[in-house]
């Protein structure tokens, strides 16, 4: 098969509906406990949603926002599930039950949230340009929280940085996720990457892009080296780092941009990752030669959001048409799973 053959080669996706507005974010958990992969959506239609991460079928809808949602990730167990929001809040839901368990206020629209790997920690961050870091342990103990009456939205179980300020503006905060329980990355408007060491509250090092970070994915690869990989979109490029070493490993041109919505996600195995943006279209790519090897067609709108799912056998994709559809990894990648 030639590579125009490949890059042309069709395939039918399975189309998860629901979601009425465009799709923000898509999130893969894999819950070992349950031997069971979940993926959640964000979307503008205020209605973040769980659905079985293999087959797409909807489980359940936390309802409560009353602005577009940003951002939703479960937590490992698979027991806690976050949302920021526009609303100006972050809520935290029992996953199980769909019910809301808090409610944080923010004084401006959330872009982002994330749990640390073993669940006492909520980072969030947005428009306020302030990195917030939730004890979700004394939450727990104290049986949940209302910050409604704290004037700025911080109480003795939150560490806030400082505003992120750049020529006086303050900074927006667009991605964060958590490396270990005491290492937070949080991407700005500004293109920096920041490594801040939550205990000491204090940036141990960064990364610089050319342009506002729009996706960034941690990813602990299956390669015999097993390295811990950086995925970051931004601009018209995707960049790949190696967190250990710090050193930046691959960046590459794409026929899209990530201006106003998108993302890039690798694959486990560390060979190809999958890209997409201001078209309609899912690109897959050779992560050594950055080549195009396939162009899937299926959505009505640009791409919002995408993942690779743990095990490598297939990935979501969010469009701007509301939908989410889920596709395989091509019988190609046979070899690297």
């Amino acid at each position: 098969m030639t590579n125009d053959q490949t890059k042309e080669k069709r395939q039918i996706p399975i189309v998860c509906p629901g979601h009425t507005r465009p799709l923000a974010e898509v999130q893969f958990t894999n819950v070992k406990e349950e031997n069971r992969i979940f993926l959640v959506s964000a979307c503008h239609d205020k209605l973040p949603m769980l659905r079985d991460g293999v087959t797409g079928n909807w489980i359940g809808t936390f309802m409560g926002h009353k602005g577009a949602v940003w951002c939703c990730r479960l937590d490992r167990s698979g027991s806690l599930a976050a949302t920021a929001s526009g609303d100006f809040s972050v809520k935290v839901w029992d996953a199980i039950t769909g019910k809301s368990l808090w409610e944080f206020p923010h004084n401006h629209i959330v872009k982002t949230c994330d749990f640390s790997p073993d669940s006492s920690r909520l980072a969030t961050g947005g428009h306020e340009g302030l990195l917030r870091i939730y004890n979700l342990t004394d939450q727990l103990r104290n049986g949940g929280g209302d910050d409604s009456n704290n004037e700025n939205g911080v109480d003795d179980d939150i560490v806030a940085t400082e505003p992120m300020v750049l020529n006086h503006e303050k900074v927006v905060i667009t991605k964060c996720n958590w490396w270990t329980d005491k290492l937070l990355l949080a991407a700005g408007a500004d293109g920096t990457i920041r490594f801040w060491e939550v205990d000491n509250n204090v940036v141990a090092h960064t990364f610089k892009v050319d342009a506002e970070v729009r996706d960034m994915e941690i990813v602990n690869t299956t390669s015999d080296d097993g390295s811990t990989i950086l995925t970051v979109a931004s601009g018209n490029m995707v960049y790949f780092f190696d967190l250990n070493s710090k050193e930046l490993l691959k960046s590459y041109t794409m026929p899209i941009h990530f201006k106003d919505e998108g993302g890039a996600s690798l694959h486990p195995s560390g060979t190809k990752f999958v890209a997409g943006g201001s078209d309609l279209w899912v690109r897959v790519f050779d992560y050594e030669t950055g080549e195009e090897l396939e162009c899937l067609k299926g959505h009505h709108g640009p791409i919002r959001c995408l993942r690779y799912a743990p095990d490598g056998k297939s990935f979501a994709t969010g469009s701007e048409d509301g939908t989410i559809r889920l596709w395989k990894t091509t019988t190609t990648d046979a070899k690297d799973e």
